[in-house]
């Protein structure tokens, strides 16, 4: 639903990244650049730069769920992404407000550790992504690692990426894309696999050659939140959103001493229109 000059209106629910790569910094550029309304609830205020996470502290849950529904009972939301969520309370109150407020378009990303290595989630909250916050997706987005931790298993392969595909949509949610940048062996082609209606959708693209890849994972998961906030079909949004990922990754910025980051600013065809 337009309003304005805004295709639509996105809650982003995620944790904060004040280098501005990823976390909720990231998604609000995406959403922008997208021509979507963004709206925010912090989940963890985090001291992290582009070499990683030197702090992080978590919101009290019951704030979270007051900004959840501070914005959602006042704003018309057409969809809503899940970044970090840190630990089992913030989970559930995630939870409660996502069902409390009855949206349908939820794009869970299961941030579990940085780009840096570094743990963005306690243990414990793990079972609760799993049995109470995937559930409410209509797609979830994990890399190979975010994968391995849902399902137990040891993905080498694109085939083991369809395995485990499967396996997470057991979980209860619409659809999954398994996101294969990690896969072993740094293959010339990546390939991400999306499950939608119980039919697998490869999809292969050459790797793009740069270090500015901080805060993918955000950016890509919130792209598609944005075009599902627009209106677009599932299948479309997260074609859109690959493509989107890409020409920021084309045109990203290395400013600090470690990863660069996106160009989220790129100017995309459909926005053109």
């Amino acid at each position: 639903m337009r309003h304005g000059i805004y295709r639509g209106i996105a809650l982003s629910i995620a944790g904060t990244d004040p280098s501005g790569g990823a976390g909720i910094q990231a998604d609000l550029k995406t959403f922008a650049a997208l021509k979507v309304f963004g709206t925010t609830a912090i989940t963890s205020v985090n001291a992290q730069n582009s070499m990683g996470v030197t702090a992080i502290h978590p919101i009290p849950p019951e704030l979270i769920i007051a900004k959840i529904l501070s914005v959602g009972e006042d704003f018309p939301l057409d969809a809503i992404k899940t970044g970090m969520v840190g630990n089992t309370a913030a989970t559930d109150a995630v939870v409660a407000g996502i069902k409390k407020l009855g949206i349908e378009k939820v794009v869970v990303d299961p941030v579990m550790i940085a780009q840096s290595g570094d743990p963005l989630i306690e243990e414990d909250a793990i079972q609760a992504i799993k049995n109470r916050l995937i559930p409410l997706a209509a797609v979830v987005t994990p890399n190979l690692p975010e994968a391995e931790c849902l399902t137990g298993m040891k993905i080498e392969n694109v085939t083991d990426m369809e395995r485990a595909a499967r396996e997470i949509a057991k979980l209860g949610c619409r659809s999954v894309l398994v996101k294969g940048g990690h896969l072993p062996g740094n293959p010339e082609t990546i390939t991400d696999i999306y499950l939608l209606d119980d039919e697998i959708i490869r999809f292969e693209d050459p790797r793009i050659d740069t270090n500015a890849n901080h805060g993918t994972g955000c950016t890509l998961s919130s792209a598609i939140a944005a075009e599902l906030a627009a209106g677009v079909e599932m299948k479309e949004a997260v074609i859109r959103g690959r493509k989107y990922l890409r020409e920021g990754l084309k045109h990203g910025v290395t400013l600090g001493h470690g990863a660069g980051c996106l160009g989220h600013a790129v100017e995309m065809d459909w926005i053109r229109e």
